[in-house]
């Protein structure tokens, strides 16, 4: 993954992060596409949650522009089956989601931008869905 597409995450995410919408939208995508998915946040801290994952996809996008992967690695074993019990075959239905809602919120968005999230958070996503 080069430089070019951590830089276009990086300010892709920027263009969305700071509007509450965003990650309620998100949600909504994410746990519209499962019974399963939506029944895991059934009593779940909305806003909380919310925090969480602005602070999880900014992992991401810190480990696709060289950070260390100390972060990514715990968020593994919390979301592993001895934690959160989030199945590998989510993280698609996750990153599917997400980018459905930048596609919304960012007005820069296109397949190039698409291809650059992919590329650089898909290996961060890898290290979580292996520790499953």
């Amino acid at each position: 993954m080069g430089n070019a597409d951590s830089d276009i995450v990086f300010q892709s995410y920027g263009r969305c992060c700071n509007r509450e919408g965003f990650f309620i939208d998100f949600y909504d995508r994410f746990m519209g596409s499962s019974e399963e998915i939506r029944a895991l946040f059934k009593d779940t801290d909305m806003p909380a949650q919310r925090h969480l994952l602005r602070n999880g996809i900014m992992q991401l996008v810190l480990h696709a522009r060289g950070m260390p992967d100390t972060k990514l690695k715990a968020l593994g074993k919390s979301h592993s089956r001895g934690g959160y019990g989030i199945r590998p075959d989510w993280y698609g239905l996750w990153l599917d989601a997400l980018l459905a809602t930048l596609r919304e919120y960012d007005p820069e968005f296109n397949e190039d931008t698409a291809l650059a999230w992919r590329r650089a958070i898909e290996p961060g996503i890898e290290l979580i869905r292996g520790a499953y």
